[in-house]
């Protein structure tokens, strides 16, 4: 590219940040790394009635778990270009400069309508089947009547003034070339509020402008409030950036717009770091929800997707939310870290203890908790799909013996003969009791067998249920390295027992 490209993410702190805005982020991230660009980090603070406490701090402590960080932003001020919060924006007088000269132009101009009044339009248009818009009624009035209104003590707004039979246009990364007339945009709108804040088409337009921002991508639901801030740019007498609007994410089953009312999904990137996703596999995850790299490959490190990134291959169509796709990715990091570093990373959840499992851990010396979850990691890694399970498992072997077995799944079953599982419990007990610590328990299950001759699931389905409460168990001898040798003992003789009496 010519021009050094500078690229924003620019969030509202009216929430925390959830995996929409992820996306949003995590494409401006690629684009600046791939193109050798800035990366701006701007707070969109306007609406000062939903803004929450800690959204901003969210934001930026999400954004720096998945792996994406910023040239500048608030914590890291230009002074070229600072500030980078909007309501630190307004108060330095940045965007009412910039309404006074529309003013001076004619092209916006006060409107001291009424909630009441705005109201009746509204429903009159409903009744007559118009489309909402703003009617222009005060367009072109008199000096005169603004000071009456004032005089009854109203405060106006600035309303941006479209020309008749307008189109605005631009060429969009992904979606092609655009167009809207202006009068199909509903009709004049605001771009400052009767307290003096500006709007978001208005401030966005004069951040982006005066921030030198070169390329928006932003998620496609923006796309009818581009031609209003083209508008803008046009009457300031600016080139405006170019744009690219990121496909939405959808719901598969609902085939809509992801909504928080879809409790079946994750909502929030804090959700899915609590719950023991890597954001190694959640960055890999979210760059593929609306773009793909040429090929079928879908394993891609962070500077493998900065290198192969190309913004051409952005979809115009919807992305689906596979939750099951999302799943096999983590398993797939999962498996190909070490067990070290697997432990290291669980610890880190459980020491944040946002989940109750994580919580209930946190009441084991961490040397012993540490050697707990090596050895769940060693028996499990292979079979979850998160780290939240390996805490699951952890707690489970933790107070196996606080745990009711059923061992009617293999009582009195026709298919496994009470005296043949008792030969294998009996068995395993002995050289349990009469094995030095150097006992192989592998070994020792084999000799079991070759000792009493039974073999196969007549084997192992006793053992799998005498250590785990199930018949299905991964490598059996593996978790019986996790118990002690008394434990060990003590869950052979409580099976022992329910199959003597």
């Amino acid at each position: 590219m010519d021009q050094k490209v500078r690229v924003r993410y620019a969030p509202s702190p009216t929430g925390f940040l959830h995996i929409g805005n992820a996306q949003s982020a995590l494409f401006n991230y690629l684009f600046a790394r791939h193109f050798d660009g800035t990366m701006v980090l701007r707070i969109e603070d306007t609406d000062t009635k939903r803004n929450v406490e800690d959204g901003e701090a969210s934001q930026r402590e999400n954004l720096h778990w998945l792996g994406i960080d910023w040239d500048e932003g608030p914590n890291k001020p230009n002074p070229k270009y600072a500030p980078y919060r909007q309501s630190e924006r307004n108060k330095e007088g940045i965007y009412h400069k910039y309404i006074q000269e529309l003013l001076d132009k004619g092209i916006a101009y006060k409107d001291y309508s009424t909630e009441e009044e705005l109201a009746e339009m509204r429903e009159r248009q409903k009744a007559n089947n118009e489309p909402p818009h703003y009617d222009g009624r005060w367009y072109g009035k008199s000096e005169e009547e603004q000071k009456a209104a004032e005089a009854k003590g109203l405060k106006p707004t600035i309303r941006f003034h479209f020309p008749k039979d307008h189109d605005y246009e631009w060429d969009d990364i992904a979606r092609g070339h655009v167009s809207f007339n202006s009068d199909n945009l509903g009709g004049d709108f605001i771009i400052e509020k009767s307290d003096g804040m500006p709007t978001y088409n208005f401030a966005v337009v004069v951040d982006d402008h005066t921030m030198d921002i070169t390329h928006v991508l932003r998620g496609a639901d923006h796309i009818s409030n581009t031609p209003k801030q083209i508008a803008i740019y046009e009457a300031l007498g600016w080139d405006h950036p170019t744009f690219c609007h990121i496909p939405l994410i959808f719901n598969p089953k609902t085939r809509k717009k992801l909504s928080k009312r879809d409790k079946d999904t994750l909502q929030f990137i804090s959700e899915y770091k609590k719950h023991g996703y890597l954001h190694e596999a959640i960055f890999n995850f979210i760059a593929f929800l609306g773009w793909s790299p040429v090929g079928e490959r879908e394993i891609y490190s962070k500077e493998e997707l900065i290198k192969v990134y190309d913004p051409k291959r952005m979809s115009k169509a919807p992305a689906y939310f596979d939750q099951k796709k999302l799943d096999w990715m983590n398993a797939q990091y999962i498996k190909s870290m070490s067990v070290d570093e697997l432990t290291d990373r669980t610890m880190e959840l459980i020491k944040e203890g946002e989940t109750e499992e994580a919580k209930r851990l946190q009441s084991i010396p961490e040397d012993q908790l540490t050697e707990l979850l090596k050895k769940t990691i060693k028996v499990h890694q292979r079979d979850v799909n998160k780290l939240l399970e390996v805490i699951q498992y952890a707690w489970s072997y933790y107070t196996v013996l606080d745990q009711s077995f059923n061992y009617d799944l293999l009582k009195d079953n026709e298919d496994f003969a009470n005296e043949d599982v008792l030969a294998v419990l009996k068995g395993l007990k002995a050289k349990l009791e009469n094995g030095g610590d150097d006992l192989d328990y592998s070994q020792a299950i084999k000799e079991v067998g070759k000792d009493t001759g039974i073999k196969g699931r007549g084997l192992y389905f006793p053992l799998n249920l005498a250590f785990t409460g199930s018949t299905s168990a991964p490598q059996i001898y593996e978790i019986m390295d996790i118990y002690s040798r008394d434990t060990d003992i003590e869950l052979l003789d409580r099976m022992i027992k329910a199959f003597e009496n």
